[in-house]
């Protein structure tokens, strides 16, 4: 009866440490905002690094930038590798923004609207032309980003 009841526990306990949800977080292109974990962390995966970036401050704290526009999670496992963190991230043009999908015929297009004004949002599926502008437009900003860090830290 002791060994049944130790093992309930105990199954109840690594249930309940195994997942947690996070909060969700919204953010715009290029904001940082602070994540901090309940337990130490040894390895972090972002589902999709084109929208959001983690860069672990120490095992407790990270920081997760929005590098471009769509949405993605981050998966965080301890040291036993049980995952004890989940969370979506939306990045997004701003306050108030939503998602619209265009459909021209065969092709579709996908935007992120706020404040009057929508962003193209390379998603999957959309048409190859300009799913391969956006990401080419994406990747120039973050390359110019990133030039701009390089030169400001060699100063």
């Amino acid at each position: 009866m002791r060994r049944v009841l130790i093992a309930a526990v105990l199954a109840c306990v690594t249930q309940a440490n195994a997942a947690p949800k996070g909060s969700d977080v919204a953010m715009a292109l290029d904001e940082v905002h602070t994540l901090t974990f309940k337990s130490p962390i040894a390895t972090v995966y972002v589902g999709n690094p084109a929208i959001a970036d983690v860069t672990m401050i120490d095992s407790r704290h990270a920081f997760v930038q929005g590098k471009g526009y769509g949405r993605t999670n981050i998966v965080a496992l301890n040291s036993d590798n049980v995952q004890v963190f989940n969370t979506h991230i939306t990045v997004t043009g701003g306050e108030g923004s939503g998602t619209v999908t265009l459909n021209r015929g065969a092709q579709r297009i996908t935007l992120n609207c706020a404040g009057g004004r929508c962003e193209p949002t390379a998603t999957p599926g959309d048409d190859q032309k300009a799913y391969d502008t956006e990401s080419a437009q994406t990747s120039s900003h973050q390359n110019t980003a990133r030039g701009m860090a390089t030169a400001e830290a060699t100063k």
